[in-house]
């Protein structure tokens, strides 16, 4: 088959939809040489791509990638990529966002990530246009595409429950983390990120975006009052790309409870530096509202760290019932507590590293490919069916 992939998102950082993307293509050709992938790029992902190397020390063959730059959302999107798209005979498509031309016809798939922008549209998603566009788009490839990917069962429930998707047609596939995450206490390193963020006492960490989702004032809020009922040093670190858009208003809930010296905002960090905070905090905190898989607990979780996070939409499914403390998102004062529990009990916090660890191992960015090849088969029309 020629199977087309939309990596207009692709990134090798550990970013959401880029990261997923990226870990797709390197997974997909390590394991499959009889199929041939034709990639669609926009710059400068489309320069800095090489083909990975195989086992054999050689760069896979079975790769072309073709020039789209044609954003997300844009007129480009529904004309020249669906042009390149038309010319690239393709046996299968596979869109790895929604964000897809909606007149292309030719057989597709499509990863559904979330709904995010469903049930928390945000400050930027207000004009009425864009909101009739999200909704345009996104229905026409769930009932146009042969199959649908669902990274959680919670994102398959919601498009049941939203789009009327027929669950026959869902493919549950969870994503995996990478072999990069792993306890780091080096030395060298604990002084240079200390030094460079001004982290000299034990501290609780938060990574992503600041989002309204996300519940990064909910989590402020939270470490305001544990600090009233916890009596030993501890700071808070919040890591993410300060967007102008979110920042204000969490910026000025740190200086309203007087936290500036408290709260530690370093922004986005590289990756080792990410590592080393995952691996060196005393709890990792997942405050969100909504996630459509939720990666970064897991992530904290391979490097011995305990994670408290919300019990809410798919978090206790990708996190499981007994590898982390859960707590209400909308309760700031429960928040506080459950991760108190972590801090004061040992024995609690010995357990959810070791059964972390433990749990983590059932993700695998290998498995995920193993599984999106076999989708492919049944999607394609050319491919046998193994249903």
């Amino acid at each position: 088959m020629r199977i087309g992939i939309d990596c207009r998102m692709y990134s090798s950082q550990f970013t959401g939809i880029g990261r997923y993307t990226y870990e797709l293509i390197q997974n997909l050709l390590a394991i499959d040489t009889k199929n041939h992938y034709v990639l669609f790029f926009n710059e400068p992902q489309y320069a800095e791509f090489q083909p990975p190397l195989l086992k054999n020390g050689r760069q896979a063959t079975n790769v072309e990638k073709i020039l789209v730059n044609a954003h997300h959302y844009s007129r480009q999107e529904q004309t020249k990529f669906l042009k390149i798209l038309n010319a690239a005979n393709l046996d299968l498509t596979h869109f790895t966002h929604f964000n897809a031309p909606l007149l292309y016809s030719k057989p597709s798939i499509v990863t559904i990530h979330d709904l995010t922008l469903h049930f928390y549209p945000g400050k930027k998603m207000t004009s009425p246009l864009h909101r009739l566009a999200y909704g345009l788009i996104i229905r026409n490839i769930v009932w146009r595409a042969k199959k649908v990917i669902t990274v959680s069962k919670n994102t398959q429930k919601d498009l049941e429950q939203v789009l009327h998707t027929d669950a026959r047609k869902v493919a549950v596939i969870y994503e995996g983390v990478h072999e990069d995450f792993q306890m780091c206490k080096t030395p060298g390193l604990k002084k240079q990120v200390a030094e460079k963020y001004g982290i000299d006492v034990p501290f609780l960490l938060y990574t992503g975006v600041w989002r309204d989702h996300k519940n990064v004032l909910g989590l402020i809020k939270a470490f305001y009052l544990l600090k009233s009922l916890y009596t030993k040093p501890l700071k808070l670190v919040i890591t993410g790309k300060k967007d102008p858009t979110y920042a204000p208003a969490v910026l000025n809930l740190i200086e309203e409870l007087g936290l500036e010296t408290e709260i530690l905002l370093p922004g986005l960090v590289d990756e080792n530096e990410l590592i080393y905070l995952m691996s060196n905090a005393e709890v990792f905190v997942f405050p969100s509202f909504y996630e459509g898989f939720g990666l970064p607990p897991l992530e904290a979780m391979k490097c011995g760290t305990p994670v408290a996070a919300s019990n809410a939409s798919c978090i206790p499914e990708i996190c499981g019932e007994e590898n982390a403390v859960f707590f209400n998102p909308h309760r700031p004062e429960n928040m506080a507590k459950q991760i108190i529990k972590i801090l004061e009990d040992e024995k609690l916090r010995n357990e959810l590293i070791k059964n972390g660890l433990q749990h983590v191992e059932k993700f695998s960015w290998r498995k995920m490919a193993e599984e999106t090849l076999q989708v492919y088969q049944v999607a394609s029309e050319k491919g046998k069916n193994i249903e």
